[in-house]
């Protein structure tokens, strides 16, 4: 939380019920997770090494952080402990609803039984889904540089486990590795089988990318998708169709992507354009991206929205309720979902 906010509003805030439509599980390894699964599996690591590895500036930086973190994960067992942390967590900060990103890519890269996997990790969330707090589906996550067959053979796996609750393929990794067209047969595929499609696009690439996700992809989010400030054709075709960009102004940040969009050696939160999106009238939701990666939680996005960013109460309001606008759930689902939002937002005097 930022230093010197008001507990009042900060309590407010947490209390509101928040959707979280762009969380990576593999981000919310926190450095005392490392470095328990690192002694699960026979190496001790030292603390101080270990947080110094969590500071990030730049893309390349976090990609290696990201993959020297996530290299722990290697059992079922791994991923249902770090599962069983995270539910605990999101429960904690109100988060009625996610949409949890796999990074299925690299579990196939590193040899291991996918099912197994998810299977420990749906096992973990379990408890708190039947709990009625949280409701939780799945992405599957193909990484964009290791081309398009590898990301058909993650498309196919979430396409056979939909009915465990895969909603949607998305595309992440360097978005400047490879153009969308490579991928455009992978999300003919899974559109035709029913699955939502995300990609990545606008983060540390140009608003081109941005467009090239929604008109070749078919792209019905865009995760991150900050260049697109820097078109106004592109806002007209954001506002006009409704594809909302999943903000995460900390993850911008920490990985250098808002410093390449102002185009400056290093940026400021106060310089993120997600103000900007909102008067444009752009959909937006606001999210984490990998939380413990960047130091950071739902609740601190608000604050931070609110202190730092200068939005109202009532833009913070409308963003949590976009969260569950744009869910990927069936509209009789979803319709009751927002009923329960805006009853516990009038409860809370937000609305």
């Amino acid at each position: 939380m930022p230093e010197h906010y008001p507990q009042a509003e900060a309590r407010l805030l947490h209390q509101l019920p928040k959707a979280d439509l762009h969380l990576h599980f593999e981000g919310c390894l926190m450095p005392a997770q490392v470095m328990e699964l690192a002694k699960r599996h026979g190496e001790t690591l030292d603390h101080e090494r270990v947080a110094a590895r969590y500071i990030t500036r730049t893309f390349p930086e976090f990609l290696e952080l990201f993959k020297w973190a996530t290299s722990y994960l290697r059992t079922p067992a791994d991923y249902e402990s770090v599962a069983r942390q995270l539910a605990l967590h999101l429960q904690n900060q109100k988060v009625r609803y996610a949409e949890i990103t796999l990074s299925v890519g690299v579990m196939l890269l590193r040899g291991q039984d996918v099912e197994a996997n998810f299977a420990a990790i749906r096992r973990a969330f379990g408890a708190v889904e039947k709990s009625g707090t949280s409701h939780i589906q799945w992405i599957f996550d193909a990484v964009r540089q290791f081309g398009p067959e590898k990301a058909m053979e993650v498309a196919r796996l979430a396409v056979h486990m939909k009915s465990k609750g895969v909603v949607a393929f998305g595309l992440g990794g360097d978005e400047e590795s490879l153009p969308a067209a490579d991928f455009r047969k992978v999300y003919d595929y899974v559109a035709s089988e029913g699955l939502h499609r995300l990609v990545h696009a606008g983060e540390m690439g140009g608003p081109q990318a941005v467009r090239d996700a929604i008109e070749i992809l078919g792209a019905e989010r865009i995760g991150h998708g900050i260049a697109s400030i820097r078109e106004e054709r592109l806002m007209d075709m954001l506002v006009e169709r409704q594809i909302p960009l999943e903000i995460c102004p900390v993850s911008n940040l920490r990985t250098g992507a808002l410093a390449k969009l102002l185009g400056v050696a290093e940026a400021r939160i106060e310089d993120h354009p997600l103000s900007r999106l909102l008067a444009r009238g752009v959909p937006v939701t606001l999210a984490t991206d990998d939380p413990a990666m960047f130091h950071t939680t739902l609740d601190d996005a608000y604050i931070e929205a609110r202190q730092t960013l200068g939005l109202s109460l009532q833009q913070l309001v409308n963003l949590a309720e976009a969260g569950f606008r744009f869910a990927f759930l069936p509209e009789t689902e979803k319709q009751t979902k927002l009923g329960q939002f805006r009853s516990e937002a009038k409860r809370l005097g937000l609305l």
